[in-house]
């Protein structure tokens, strides 16, 4: 049983977290933070008592008071702009709801000196522009970041482990690399892909064209629901002030993703890339290590990438008219 509080509760990962939760830890209680209102149900939690509170964490006065009031044994911090590309059109806000929220919370429980265990979620965009000879991206790969995304993202691990070292707080960090899976925003790529797609298959009419940004490049894509697993390792058996890779092991050209999910709808498309969707400084290929996770807390990746595609295929079918 667990008393958790979860930053970013509206988002893709959380209400993943919480299937997870309902089935490993019966009677736990989950204080929810955002400054979205979650569009899911908290009556399919049967198993766990959930709360949710309509704030910013920019507004120190409100987070502060409603952390005070819970008093978590752990905090899941998933809260950001986590759009790479967003980033770039306003780097203020990317920095600033990244960072200074991320402060916030840290400097709350370090003066009010609350035992409870963080998790800071991180970036594998935090590794930035690398040559091929250095894949697979272990934890002790140089960080070198090439968006303001990234700068952010690298400033809350620094940050953390300044807490962790400096004041002993209880954090843990992970570099998670990109997560895919039912429920995603279609901001991010293979979401877009996927819904421009299922749209298609229903309409025969239509030429069959889909727009994307640059198709050459290399990703290391995770399932969500992997994802999660390995969050809740973390916090039963990861170790202070340490940051681990949460990825696949595996990289995947996005074109061949788009093949592969025109393979499940049946479908054949074109595709023309929009300049506006290129990145600048785009990381070409990106794959990571998860051996650290392995060894340490046997957490490996499960679900197959047709399993993860098919799955949010299925998800967009019930979404698209």
């Amino acid at each position: 049983m667990m008393k958790l509080l979860i930053t970013g509760f509206a988002g893709f990962v959380s209400h993943h977290f919480l299937d997870l939760l309902n089935k490993e830890e019966p009677g736990s209680a989950v204080l929810g933070i955002d400054k979205s209102i979650p569009d899911f149900n908290f009556s399919n939690y049967n198993n766990l008592t959930i709360s949710f509170e309509n704030i910013d964490l920019l507004n120190r006065s409100a987070s502060n008071k409603i952390i005070d009031s819970f008093q978590p044994e752990y905090i899941l911090h998933l809260a950001s702009v986590s759009s790479v590309a967003k980033s770039w059109h306003t780097p203020l806000d990317s920095f600033v709801n990244n960072t200074n929220i991320f402060l916030n919370l840290a400097e709350q429980i370090r003066i009010n000196k609350s035992k409870c265990r963080i998790l800071s979620i991180g970036s594998s965009e935090e590794f930035g522009e690398v040559a091929e000879k250095e894949l697979p991206l272990t934890e002790e790969h140089p960080l070198k970041p090439v968006s303001p995304y990234a700068v952010a993202r690298v400033a809350q691990e620094m940050l953390s482990k300044i807490y962790a070292d400096g004041f002993s707080l209880d954090i843990i960090m992970t570099r998670s690399f990109n997560h895919i899976g039912p429920g995603q925003k279609d901001i991010f790529v293979i979401s877009s892909f996927c819904k421009q797609l299922v749209r298609l298959s229903k309409n025969k009419s239509v030429n069959n064209i889909i727009t994307t940004g640059n198709l050459s490049v290399i990703r290391d894509f995770v399932d969500v629901r992997d994802v999660v697993r390995a969050y809740y390792l973390l916090f039963k058996k990861g170790r202070r002030g340490e940051v681990y890779n949460v990825c696949s092991g595996n990289g995947v050209v996005l074109k061949d993703i788009i093949l592969k999910m025109t393979e499940l709808l049946g479908i054949k498309v074109e595709t023309v890339t929009d300049p506006q969707l290129i990145r600048p400084n785009e990381n070409k290929k990106v794959i990571g290590s998860f051996q650290k996770i392995k060894d340490e807390l046997g957490w490996q990746p499960e679900i197959k990438m047709e399993k993860s595609l098919s799955d949010i295929i299925q998800y967009w079918q019930t979404k698209v008219e």
